[in-house]
């Protein structure tokens, strides 16, 4: 039966399902779902990242203009990109230059993948005249600190020999000479903003090369090498600018691209979901609301370190507005996301009537989630 819900718009603000669902789609699906069980109800979708992939749909869908770029991808080969701008600020996601799905057939190139397609991101933005860039750092496939990133921007890298580094975490073994050259002028005036939610060092144990490498293609052997070249990239960095931002948290972030945001781009960083809420207008957004919907692919112990469903929960909750979430999968104990701050969570894995359809059904799943929330929750 439909329900009469009483005063106050609901706020759809999912994050994307990963492998399924885009954010949009998502909040889309749910948004419909609530719609057919409340018919009376106003229902807002703003879908929501925390700095990783998905950033820039959600920039978009927030009413940001998207602006298509064609730049360097992992391994040079060019690829169809595009950031995301609205009055002065630019929404840079490193994953649309620099991810894992852009590497050509989806082989890893663990030491020569490299981040120079950012830097065009980044360089385009500032020639339209932007005074603020949002880097989202989130599922890179390299690991050169950076390296490439600020060489689109004019910074010079050089080895013994006088030639530019080759890209890519290995070439920076052999790195001499680093040439800075017009880097700060030509960000004069811009704010560089890194959304990250990671604490990791450059280097060591818990390094750019020794958590994340592996996940990129880095064996054992790979590993030394790559760790050897941030050792040197980070010594050469700190003997031309007198900084050392090796040990910062977030150093480490995207294969140490946030080491070089911080050092040589000046940098600061920002819990993601953070930054992106108050980017999409969240606050505006909830005001007056009765309900906010969230939710990701896994809601599970990750979630409550910093994912966009916990810093969705707690916004909310800073509201006064109640929250619930959709998940393809709920690892959390009802104690564990009820503390989080939540009224409600429904899985698609427990509305799905065969095994694997939370993942072949995802969106009509969505939908179901969504009535039920409705019925549960905005009934007269």
């Amino acid at each position: 039966m439909p329900t009469t819900p009483t005063q106050g718009h609901v706020v759809v603000a999912p994050d994307k399902f990963k492998g399924t669902l885009e954010g949009a789609e998502v909040a889309a699906r749910i948004a419909a779902g609530i719609r057919r069980a409340a018919p009376g109800a106003e229902v807002r979708e703003l879908p929501v990242a925390d700095g990783g992939e998905g950033t820039l749909a959600a920039a978009l869908a927030a009413g940001f203009t998207r602006v298509a770029v064609k730049v360097a991808g992992p391994t040079g080969l060019p690829v169809d990109a595009a950031l995301a701008v609205k009055g002065d600020t630019a929404v840079v996601e490193l994953a649309q230059a620099s991810g894992l799905a852009r590497l050509p057939g989806g082989r890893t190139a663990p030491l020569a993948a490299g981040s120079f397609g950012v830097g065009q991101l980044i360089a385009k933005a500032v020639s339209l005249g932007v005074e603020r860039v949002v880097l989202g750092l989130g599922g890179s496939a390299c690991t050169d600190g950076g390296a490439g990133m600020v060489q689109a921007l004019g910074v010079g890298l050089y080895g013994a020999d006088g030639a530019e580094l080759a890209p890519g975490g290995a070439s920076l073994r052999r790195l001499e000479r680093l040439d800075l050259g017009s880097l700060a002028d030509g960000l004069t005036g811009v704010e560089i903003v890194v959304a990250c939610d990671v604490d990791n060092p450059l280097l060591g144990p818990r390094g750019a090369a020794a958590v994340y490498g592996p996940q990129k293609g880095a064996d054992a052997e790979d590993l030394v090498i790559l760790e050897e070249g941030l050792t040197r990239w980070a010594d050469t960095v700190h003997a031309v600018t007198g900084q050392d931002y090796r040990n910062n948290p977030g150093a480490g972030a995207a294969g140490g691209v946030g080491f070089a945001a911080l050092a040589l781009l000046g940098a600061t960083m920002r819990p993601g979901i953070e930054l992106l809420l108050e980017l999409l207008g969240f606050d505006e957004a909830v005001r007056g609301a009765r309900l906010v919907v969230t939710g990701e692919g896994c809601l599970d112990a990750q979630t409550l370190h910093g994912k966009a469903p916990a810093g969705v929960a707690a916004a909310a909750t800073r509201a006064g507005v109640r929250v619930a979430a959709v998940a393809g999968r709920l690892e959390l104990s009802e104690s564990e996301w009820r503390t989080a701050g939540f009224a409600a969570a429904v899985a698609l894995t427990d509305l799905a009537e065969q095994p694997g359809e939370s993942m072949t059904r995802a969106g009509e799943l969505a939908e179901v989630a969504g009535e039920r929330l409705a019925s549960e929750l905005l009934a007269g």
